[in-house]
């Protein structure tokens, strides 16, 4: 009794996973019919430039787009691409402090983003993603700058990947 209980437990819980669609454990939702990505390296539009910031942005979105979806990386022609830019960079003030001094200082980084799907062209789209991440203003801003970055980006490649192959 407890085998066909734990049978049927198990069917039920396979029956969602026949769509139309690939699945994986991230929850990524792919085109059958896909077997390929191009993610193109961004370019650096922002007003303040990084040198490292695209480069670190086009490879980690490579690694996580492929590590999650199982498709495979072509230079060009993939069944899905994704290229756009890097729009913004910048450092502001987060908190007002005492004597119009500032507690926290806040890096924010913009990407737009244009993905194509040669298989679905009605779900092609473009986005503008922002994320930010704030550090004590006291801190130099050399001295946080490449975690403050590693956060934003990994934070970004998640809201592309959600917004491509999750349908949020």
């Amino acid at each position: 009794m407890t085998s066909i209980f734990r049978w049927l437990l198990f069917v039920v819980l396979l029956l969602p996973l026949g769509g139309c669609g690939i699945y994986s454990f991230s929850g990524a939702s792919i085109p059958p019919e896909a077997r390929s990505l191009t993610i193109i390296q961004f370019e650096n539009n922002a007003p303040i430039v990084v040198p490292v910031l695209a480069q670190v942005l086009s490879d980690r979105m490579r690694d996580k787009f492929l590590a999650e979806t199982g498709l495979r990386l072509l230079e060009a022609d993939g069944d899905l691409k994704f290229e756009g830019s890097i729009t913004e960079y910048a450092v502001l003030p987060a908190a007002p402090g005492a004597n119009e001094t500032t507690t926290l200082s806040r890096l924010t980084i913009g990407v737009k983003v244009i993905y194509t799907s040669r298989i679905n062209p009605k779900d092609d789209w473009e986005q503008t993603f922002r994320r930010f991440a704030d550090y004590d203003a006291t801190q130099d801003l050399q001295a946080v700058e490449n975690q403050l970055i590693d956060d934003i980006v990994r934070q970004l490649i998640d809201d592309i990947f959600n917004k491509a192959f999750v349908n949020w």
